[in-house]
């Protein structure tokens, strides 16, 4: 049995303690937390949507035509008009045959994934992949391979030793944590060639990349050739649940076999219809995708001029990686004393000795209020003791614990083995492991 209390103790010796803050006010670029104001840098919110006064009225008056919830799961009584609706707008966006809604990110990944994959199977899953996607590799009970982050030619690899229980390649589209963008075609290409389903995660693209804010698919030309497209209604799109986008073989199939989808009460019908009016939105003003885009750029480039590294983020989403979890936290309060919440993310969101500050830009903020909090975070990082142009070893990050359903990749610091070597795929991990020596 765990000891509660001892284990509190533990984490907050760590610098591993958490607590919620108290936002005042719907959220925008500037809110109340703990009743001061400060500039937001760690919501999801990329276009400023959530607060928009269309979305907020296409909610209320959901509430007032539907109710406030579905009342049932979607197999039972829950499915209504605002939700097929809905499916249908969000099939146009992403160019699918149909979309099929859940009630979150979270449930969406962890359904599909399961549906997919069988005990035998093999998942191919990225080093950086969410947790959702680690937890729905866990409940298809199938073998995981966690091939090293992008790392193409691992996964080809990987691919070869399943000999033929290969079942399907899963990956974020954008990676939460860094910023970062999958390589999809040469996934595609692995996917086709080998005769495997591919699911693309793109909670973080939507809205944020492609023609149109349709995604890191989109922007790579390969949304068409992707299975799953997993996307997400409470991030860009300012509201809450997720959906499925994919041809209609696949949706009847995933209503028969997702449970999370079978088991959980429907989307409450004014998220629906406030994620409806946060795509009108989009679809008539694709200049916040540009908007956004450029307040990123300007971001990263005053944090380059203070001497962050930026590990090659290219997004919306910019990892401030320190190391220590505990620096981490003491910079975080420091840029919050100076109005600037950039929240710490340490383990097991991420590795050990890569917490970081993970900045989320959104299209509302002003690109000057940007810059400014840049140099703010750096004073706070050097108040704190971390100097911006100090570079961590690079190894640290690659030969740290992950959090994922099982580590099958090589040493740290060894090449993928040679093609055709023996390779053990480690079922379903109970707990988190380390990576395979």
């Amino acid at each position: 049995m765990i000891e509660i209390e001892a284990r509190l103790a533990e984490l907050g010796a760590l610098g591993l303690g958490r607590r919620t803050r108290l936002v005042s006010g719907p959220q925008g670029p500037h809110v109340l937390l703990d009743g001061k104001p400060v500039l937001l840098l760690c919501s999801n919110n990329y276009l400023g949507l959530a607060d928009h006064p269309r979305v907020r009225e296409a909610a209320a008056d959901a509430a007032m035509r539907w109710g406030v919830g579905a009342g049932a799961s979607r197999l039972v009584s829950g499915t209504m008009t605002i939700h097929r609706r809905l499916e249908e707008r969000l099939a146009a966006f992403k160019g699918r045959e149909t979309a099929l809604l859940f009630g979150s990110g979270y449930l969406a990944n962890a359904g599909v994934i399961a549906a997919l994959a069988r005990p035998g199977d093999v998942v191919f899953s990225d080093q950086l992949n969410h947790a959702s996607i680690i937890d729905g590799c866990r409940l298809s009970r199938a073998e995981v391979f966690v091939y090293s982050h992008l790392d193409v030619e691992h996964l080809a690899w990987g691919i070869e030793q399943a000999r033929g229980r290969a079942a399907l390649i899963v990956t974020d589209g954008v990676f939460s944590m860094d910023g970062d963008v999958a390589p999809l075609p040469e996934l595609v290409e692995l996917a086709r060639r080998h005769n495997l389903r591919l699911i693309v995660d793109e909670a973080h693209g939507t809205g944020a990349l492609g023609p149109g804010g349709r995604g890191a698919a989109a922007a790579a030309g390969v949304e068409e050739e992707v299975d799953v497209i997993v996307g997400t209604l409470g991030k860009a799109l300012g509201s809450y649940g997720a959906f499925a986008a994919c041809d209609r073989q696949m949706a009847r199939y995933l209503v028969n076999a997702a449970r999370t989808f079978i088991f959980s009460t429907a989307l409450p019908p004014p998220a629906a219809a406030g994620a409806m009016a946060a795509l009108d939105l989009l679809e008539e003003r694709p200049h916040r995708v540009d908007r956004l885009a450029s307040n990123a750029a300007a971001m990263r480039a005053e944090l380059e001029h203070e001497g962050f590294d930026l590990r090659g983020a290219r997004t919306q989403i910019v990892p401030l990686v320190v190391g220590d979890a505990q620096l981490a936290m003491r910079i975080c309060e420091a840029a919050l004393a100076q109005g600037v919440f950039a929240q710490a993310i340490r383990p097991p969101t991420v590795p050990p000795m890569t917490s970081r500050l993970r900045l989320a830009v959104m299209a509302s903020h002003r690109e000057e209020e940007l810059r400014s909090a840049a140099r703010t975070i750096a004073q706070a990082a050097r108040a704190a003791g971390f100097e911006p142009r100090t570079r961590l070893d690079p190894g640290a990050e690659e030969s740290a614990w992950q959090l994922q359903p099982a580590q099958t990749g090589p040493a740290a610091g060894e090449p993928p083995p040679p093609r055709g070597a023996p390779r053990p795929f480690d079922h379903e991990a109970p707990a988190p492991i380390a990576r395979a020596a």
